[in-house]
């Protein structure tokens, strides 16, 4: 269950996406509630969290018949039971398949699947399988060893189903970028100097204090190459999401990182400026409710500072947190955000 402080806020905020994740019970009606019941709201001197259903049923308290808080929860069990299921399977399983097994009817599992998820069983599929042949190729498989290993039926269905979410071929991968060409520049700014690189898909390194040798060291194998027509208007574009944020997130990225990872940078490419969410608000935007220090970590590792805003995440008490450029440009960013 979230700490209460953040309990409470999605409570009054009728959030959904903390349904499933704790109940509140109701003293004077002696009911329990999911967080975004739309009945209105008890007195805090009236009301108590409460982990889960059975908790609240021990206390002797019943389910409100208005946002049937049982449904929810045994959604969130079916999900988890889905997520399990598609894990161990060694081939794609069809909707009606997975919602069978789970005891739901296709079409209702299939929006409860994305609601709790944030994506369709078959993407979340589709991304486990890249997941495991990114690990394959990483750990010194060959392509068609990757390929099957991962689920694939063969390897054309993986060129056209992965080549483009990984934003090069998967041989280029494996051999450090070798025949992909990244142009770049470092780019002054009112907070230092910034390293901006992109393919010809998009963006794949933006970062303060980087330069050529440590794009290198990242892409070893890649024909690295200093600027260029393209490269200066996307990187006039960047520099200038550091004064005035805003746009970042129309421009575009080529990423790649781990099913999880992609989830959570793309929760936070959601988060408007101006704004903050807590590293428990993006595991739960990330389909995730109990990754939240995974959520850090993937912060962490984004590739694409300021365009993937993961400064705009902070401790649950408000506290800026950490920051892998350091918490002075953190402060800086979040200030210029808000009063813009």
């Amino acid at each position: 269950m979230p700490l209460p402080e953040e309990c409470w806020a999605a409570f009054a905020a009728r959030d959904r996406r903390y349904d499933g994740r704790f109940v509140v019970g109701v003293l004077t009606t002696g009911i329990y509630c999911k967080p975004s019941c739309p009945a209105r709201r008890p007195l805090p001197q009236n009301a108590v969290l409460h982990a889960t259903p059975a908790d609240a049923r021990a206390a002797g308290l019943r389910p409100c018949l208005r946002c049937k808080p049982e449904e929810c929860a045994r959604d969130h069990t079916a999900v988890a039971e889905a997520v399990a299921l598609i894990a161990a399977s060694t081939r794609p399983m069809a909707l009606a398949e997975l919602a069978g097994a789970v005891g739901y009817a296709p079409h209702h599992f299939g929006r409860v699947f994305k609601r709790a998820t944030g994506v369709t069983p078959a993407s979340y599929a589709r991304a486990l399988r890249a997941d495991a042949a990114s690990r394959a190729l990483d750990g010194g498989a060959g392509v068609a060893e990757a390929v099957y290993a991962a689920g694939y039926s063969g390897p054309s269905r993986f060129y056209s189903t992965v080549a483009d979410r990984l934003g090069m071929t998967p041989s280029a991968w494996r051999r450090g970028g070798a025949g992909v060409t990244i142009r770049w520049t470092v780019a002054a700014t009112s907070l230092g100097p910034l390293l901006i690189a992109a393919t010809t898909k998009g963006l794949c390194r933006v970062a303060f204090d980087e330069d050529g040798a440590a794009l290198a060291a990242r892409f070893p194998n890649a024909d690295l190459a200093e600027g260029g027509d393209a490269l200066d208007r996307l990187a006039a574009h960047v520099v200038g999401e550091v004064d005035a944020p805003g746009r970042g997130s129309r421009l575009p990225i080529d990423v790649r990182g781990t099913a999880f990872q992609e989830a959570v940078w793309a929760a936070l490419r959601r988060i408007p400026a101006g704004e903050t969410r807590s590293y428990a608000q993006i595991a739960v935007d990330a389909g995730a409710p109990r990754a939240t220090r995974a959520v850090g970590s993937a912060c962490g590792a984004n590739p694409v500072a300021i365009v993937v805003p993961c400064h705009r995440v902070t401790r649950a008490g408000g506290e800026p947190g950490g920051y892998a450029y350091g918490a002075d440009r953190k402060r800086a960013l979040l200030d210029r955000e808000r009063a813009g």
